[in-house]
């Protein structure tokens, strides 16, 4: 039980991840085909780290931001309280024209069935805790 602690902090339980951008680019996302495809294309170097277009800081593609016509590699910052969410805003809108991504992006390497990205992770689990199981036993 100590090993098993100090390998997975206080509790004895290993840390858990998220993962939302694979499932952007899916087939049942519903999301735009051009936001899909630049997932696919994209990697960790097209993610522009900024607090413009919500108000907090967030993470979006490159990629998105030029299309709208913007630098992003020179974009201002903002604060959330003073944030316009109307129809009148003047900046692009994050999600619908500026699109987010994690920094994950880069092992994206197509569209494909939301299916087979679940699959994939339950396969690395599975492979993860049997290596581990082995360091133990």
């Amino acid at each position: 039980q100590a090993r098993w602690s100090r390998n997975f902090g206080p509790m004895g339980m290993p840390d858990l991840g998220y993962a939302g951008s694979p499932f952007i680019a899916t087939d049942e996302a519903n999301a735009d085909r051009s936001y899909k495809d630049m997932i696919v294309d994209s990697g960790a170097e097209d993610i522009v780290y900024s607090s413009l277009f919500t108000g907090v800081w967030g993470n979006y593609l490159k990629g998105s931001i030029k299309a709208a016509g913007m630098d992003p590699d020179n974009l201002p910052t903002a604060e959330a309280s003073t944030m316009n969410f109307g129809q009148d805003q003047e900046k692009p809108k994050a999600w619908k024209t500026i699109w987010g991504s994690g920094q994950g992006i880069g092992a994206v390497k197509s569209v494909v069935p939301a299916r087979e990205i679940v699959d994939r992770m339950a396969r690395e689990y599975t492979a993860a805790g049997k290596k581990l199981a082995a360091e133990f036993s």
